[in-house]
């Protein structure tokens, strides 16, 4: 845990940036929950977020179903188009969180932040 700043955190996944990489990669974040890492833009990550809500709001029916925990009926669209993740209702509202919460708290080091310079 030496090599990272945690951004967020939940019980699904984590969100931080590494301390030391590639330059190209500096200000991008790593995202990981089940058993994926992706490493993101800013704007990656709020169009992840978009897809997200849009998956949440398709026409799905999950939540009156008794299976909505554990099958795995929702595309949820990663940034980049060739990656689709097949989730559950529940792991989706915990990516939601996860992703919203690294957002949130971006948002609010920035501001944070640029307070302390002026």
């Amino acid at each position: 845990m030496d090599d990272i700043n945690t951004i967020y955190y939940n019980d699904f996944g984590i969100a931080f940036h590494w301390k030391r990489c590639a330059v190209k990669d500096f200000k991008k974040i790593q995202l990981v929950f089940r058993d994926t890492g992706l490493l993101l833009t800013s704007n990656e990550l709020m169009k992840f977020s978009k897809n997200i809500d849009k998956s949440l709001n398709s026409n799905c029916s999950c939540v009156d179903c008794m299976e909505y925990k554990t099958c795995k009926p929702i595309l949820v669209e990663a940034p980049n188009p060739q990656t689709t993740f097949a989730m559950t209702y529940t792991e989706i509202k915990d990516i939601q969180d996860l992703v919203k919460g690294t957002l949130f708290q971006m948002g609010l080091n920035k501001i944070l932040n640029d307070n302390t310079i002026k």
